[in-house]
């Protein structure tokens, strides 16, 4: 099918396309030239080149040239420097995918082109899944200690709510218990890891642990810091727990291809199922003890 055979539609939608593919390529070769580890480097430069490949077949049927979405270029090499290559180009393509609403359409008009870009996308697929990123090799030792920390101390946190009731002491508290807890943590961590001779190296795998388990312990005391009503500051850390429970497993459900909203609500569940049992017993123990601070 020649440019001058195409409805206006079709037409706009494989230009379209073309751009999302050559958007792809200088993104990818972008990413390629900051990579440290040659293999990915290596693999970023191959999946460039199907990109390019996809973009030249589009190319063959508007016969002409498209600019890439240089904004687009840009912010995905920001997500890329923020939370990794894998994250960056797993929603790259999650986002193409989405705006090819209109492919079935596409391949009606040319069915030629089906088995084409079939047998690229699946080529290309391969080369992702080539990527090796350190990061998500412990994203084991992240879990635990997200996991850790926000049954832990949102928990501890609604305890001592009502225990106390004086957000000074309450902030504290809690960040006594998390660093203490993080701090064993990690140090459990090191040794589990160091015992399963895995590969994986123990003081990063203890390093993780530790760094996840203490921003959540901050992030989830910062209300008690900010505001002087404790049930205020209680609803506030119950948010930001279910914000980081959110944005860690909207991250590993991309990276790592795994379904969101089951993990989501299943953690979600556990940290504030906890919480509020300990929320019942930090107003049982006040009552029964009468402790007035």
């Amino acid at each position: 099918m020649t440019e001058s055979k195409m409805s206006p539609d079709l037409q706009n939608k494989l230009i379209t396309m073309q751009r999302d593919e050559i958007t792809g390529y200088h993104m990818y070769l972008k990413l390629a030239e900051i990579t440290a580890d040659a293999r990915n480097s290596a693999t970023l430069r191959k999946i460039a080149e199907q990109e390019q490949q996809h973009y030249q077949t589009w190319k063959h049927y508007t016969q002409r040239d498209v600019n890439p979405d240089k904004v687009k270029v840009r912010l995905y090499y920001a997500i890329a420097r923020l939370f990794g290559l894998t994250f960056a180009i797993k929603l790259m393509e999650k986002g193409e995918a989405a705006a090819q609403v209109n492919y079935r359409s596409i391949l009606q008009a040319i069915p030629e082109l089906e088995p084409v870009l079939r047998e690229e996308e699946q080529h290309e697929t391969e080369l992702i899944d080539m990527i090796d990123e350190e990061s998500l090799k412990y994203i084991g030792s992240v879990v635990l200690g997200l996991n850790d920390a926000l049954v832990e101390l949102t928990g501890a946190l609604a305890g001592l709510t009502f225990a106390f009731q004086d957000t000074q002491v309450i902030a504290l508290a809690g960040f006594i218990t998390g660093i203490s807890a993080s701090m064993s943590m990690a140090a459990s961590e090191y040794l589990s890891t160091q015992a399963a001779g895995e590969g994986q190296n123990p003081v990063r795998s203890a390093l993780y642990t530790g760094v996840a388990y203490v921003f959540t312990v901050v992030f989830l005391i910062l209300p008690y810091l900010l505001a002087n009503n404790y049930l205020v500051c209680l609803l506030w850390t119950m948010v930001h727990a279910i914000l980081i429970i959110a944005v860690f497993n909207y991250y590993i459900s991309v990276a790592k291809d795994l379904p969101f909203r089951r993990r989501f609500v299943q953690m979600a569940s556990i940290s504030l199922g906890v919480a509020l049992l300990s929320f019942i017993m930090g107003n049982v123990v006040r009552l029964v003890f009468g402790i007035e601070i």
